[in-house]
């Protein structure tokens, strides 16, 4: 994993994201934020389940069914599996050591 600071790749009103085996990130602290730095682990894990490729495909295609589903992109984005799985266990810095494969699975419906 590589940690580097793109501020102009990021899009407006995020912080970062995880293209294996990177993440980028808008700002230089980030660096140092170990909840941000686990979230988009997660990310790197899923991407790498997936075979990268895959994964991207599977995200854009889950936001435009979350976008239909709440027509809201804050809403769709923060429905999308992938996320919902990295935003429930960004504060366990140990999860991706107990994570079973495939995890994302379990957020794709929703309760």
């Amino acid at each position: 994993m590589f940690l580097i600071v793109a501020k102009y790749l990021i899009p407006k009103g995020y912080r970062g994201m995880a293209v294996f085996p990177f993440v980028l990130m808008k700002y230089d602290l980030d660096k140092k934020n170990e909840v941000f730095v686990n979230h988009e682990k997660i990310h790197l894990r899923q991407q790498l389940e997936l075979l990268i490729i895959p994964f991207f495909v599977f995200y854009f295609l889950e936001y435009i069914v979350r976008l239909i589903q709440y027509k809201n992109a804050a809403l769709a984005y923060r429905n999308i599996s992938f996320e919902r799985e990295a935003y429930a266990n960004e504060t366990n810095l140990n999860y991706l050591k107990n994570r079973s494969f495939f995890q994302f699975l379990k957020y794709i419906t929703l309760k």
